[in-house]
Formats: C-alpha cells, structure tokens, sequence
C-alpha cells in the first residue's frame, strides 16, 4: 500500500514539473496554474527544511 502512495506522490511531482516546463514555453491556462501551485509548494518545502536546518559555528567567537 505505501508503494502505491509513493507513486501517486512520484506521479504528481512529476506531472507537476511538467507543467512548469510547459507553462515557460506559454501552455494553457490551466497548465499555468498548476505550475504555480508547483512552484509555490516547492518554495513552502524548502524554507520548512531550511527552518529544520541548525547551524554551529565551529569557530571562536572573540
């Protein structure tokens, strides 16, 4: 069952991608806004893993 959940969720990155490249190259509409919801999720994801990330200063701080 996860597998089938992991391919969805594979499927829909996929289709999403596409539709960013698609959009560039001036698709529909609807290819347009489905390149925004990608693009605008991709951006959510990567400042919340950035947030998760620490960073220690290894040097001294004179």
């Amino acid at each position: 069952m996860a597998v089938v959940v992991l391919l969805g969720v594979l499927a829909l990155a996929v289709g999403g991608c596409v539709c960013v490249v698609w959009a560039a190259r001036g698709g529909p509409r609807w290819v347009r806004v489905v390149a925004a919801v990608t693009r605008t999720a991709g951006e959510l994801l990567s400042s919340a893993s950035g947030k998760k990330r620490t960073t220690t200063s290894g040097g001294d701080d004179d």
